[in-house]
């Protein structure tokens, strides 16, 4: 049986999503808890591996279990009755076996969070980067409209990134700025969407757009450095904890 989970974490005290040896880790986690719960070895395979201090609004993950074991409500209901209360799961349904989290994804979205104001709230402080400095957001979007598209994203990417191609097409981009009355200053938010992602590619992208926020870079560096792929054309890498997955979308 083929179980789909809806997951929202707090990654701020997590060594990311997938499994790694004496580190706490998102697919750790269930894959314990799980595994406990049947009595077996289990693997809970995710849409995507989000790095350490990244959150998520909507992760997906898929696991197969026995027949019969459990209702996906009971199955929810057990697994979150034995998570840390930094990880939840908020829906459980039965899919098609060979619905596959990853494999099966059509497009991911995720948002980064900025806090523009002269001091940080300490409400945003695990959620959101913070810039003291005053963003352009008109110009960051016409900056957005570049990375539209099919490219190679060398540029933008750890040099450890997963995959033996860099291939991949943003699908959408948008910056967009509102007071935020808890923070007392303006929240910027970066919402990009796209077929896959390399590692550190969005929060690379965000550092760049940051540095063209502040008036620090200009197009022509960044059309330069996506034909090239020049990773010292880009900005430095954002904050990890401004970054939540907030979305993944099937057919």
């Amino acid at each position: 049986m083929n179980y789909r989970l809806l997951i929202q974490y707090d990654g701020t005290d997590f060594h990311g999503w997938q499994v790694q040896e004496n580190d706490r880790t998102i697919q750790g986690e269930l894959e314990r808890v799980i595994g406990m719960l049947v009595d077996q070895d289990v693997h809970v395979s995710g849409s995507g591996r989000t790095d350490a201090g990244v959150h998520a609004e909507g992760q997906v993950a898929n696991v197969h279990l026995p027949e019969g074991k459990f209702a996906p409500d009971q199955l929810k209901n057990a697994i979150n009755g034995n998570l840390w209360r930094d990880i939840r799961v908020l829906k459980c349904e039965r899919v098609p076996d060979e619905f596959h989290a990853r494999f099966s994804a059509k497009n991911k979205t995720y948002i980064y969070r900025v806090i523009n104001a002269p001091v940080m709230s300490p409400f945003w402080r695990r959620f959101a980067h913070h810039e003291h400095k005053p963003l352009d957001v008109a110009k960051m979007n016409e900056a957005a409209r570049l990375f539209l598209g099919e490219h190679d994203w060398t540029a933008f990417s750890s040099a450890r990134a997963d995959g033996e191609t860099r291939v991949r097409s943003i699908t959408d981009f948008a910056v967009s700025s509102h007071w935020d009355e808890r923070a007392q200053g303006s929240l910027v938010e970066f919402r990009i969407a796209a077929t896959g992602f390399l590692r550190y590619m969005v929060r690379s992208i965000v550092g760049t757009m940051l540095e063209v926020g502040r008036g620090e870079k200009h197009s022509d560096t960044i059309q330069t450095a996506i034909v090239t792929g020049d990773r010292s054309l880009a900005g430095k890498t954002a904050f990890a904890g401004g970054l939540t997955l907030y979305r993944v979308d099937y057919e």
